[in-house]
């Protein structure tokens, strides 16, 4: 997918703290990418829980429709993104490590992703777009390891053949570019959000009578 150049200080910061994440990834896990979809889609399943209960409280508190759906987009999001980890623990079985770092990752993500969210939520929109960019590049890169013979492409697991409405003859590779296209939606409407935060001066639930 194409990148999205950032345009000013939002973007760039956002950029930044996207590529700390992509690095501290890279250090643990290197080429392991079963087991690094399952450390980043915890990860991953936060902004979208976290922007969509501040944005139903904000609905909440003003007495307002949530005129642009972003409620519903945003939860939907974030099930997916469980759905993913839940995929890929059939397929890396985590360790008590990786567990454990679950955990801490979580624990330490949603406090950081809460403040920025509700203080600049342009920003934090832009860096899961760019997370998603990200993303998109690490399963790409799976699916060359699987290409190239370096990683078995056995057959998927249930839960992503039933998820996915996939065949029965589905394999690792199927589920990786199912995956990967939901990343590329996320990325996409992510960056269509912090824009139309910059159009809107900051409302997203739509006109506030």
């Amino acid at each position: 997918m194409e990148h999205r150049a950032p345009n000013n200080l939002s973007d760039r910061t956002a950029l930044a703290m996207t590529m700390s994440l992509r690095f501290i990834a890279d250090t643990l896990f290197a080429k392991r990418y079963g087991h690094r979809a399952v450390i980043l889609e915890t990860v991953a399943g936060v902004p979208g829980m976290v922007a969509g209960m501040w944005q139903h409280l904000r609905s909440l508190r003003g007495m307002k429709h949530d005129d642009r759906g972003w409620i519903q987009k945003l939860l939907a999001e974030a099930e997916n993104e469980r759905m993913h980890l839940m995929i890929f623990m059939e397929i890396a079985k985590p360790n008590a490590f990786e567990r454990a770092l679950v955990l801490f990752a979580q624990a330490v993500f949603w406090n950081f992703y809460f403040i920025l969210y509700v203080f600049f939520p342009k920003t934090a929109h832009r860096m899961v777009g760019y997370f998603e960019e990200q993303a998109v590049i690490s399963y790409t890169q799976y699916l060359d390891q699987i290409d190239s013979g370096e990683t078995d492409n056995r057959p998927a697991p249930s839960i992503a053949i039933q998820y996915y409405d996939l065949g029965p003859d589905a394999t690792l590779r199927d589920v990786i570019i199912a995956v990967r296209a939901d990343e590329e939606g996320h990325a996409h409407e992510n960056h269509s959000m912090a824009d139309l935060l910059v159009e809107t001066g900051g409302e997203p639930l739509g006109k506030l009578d």
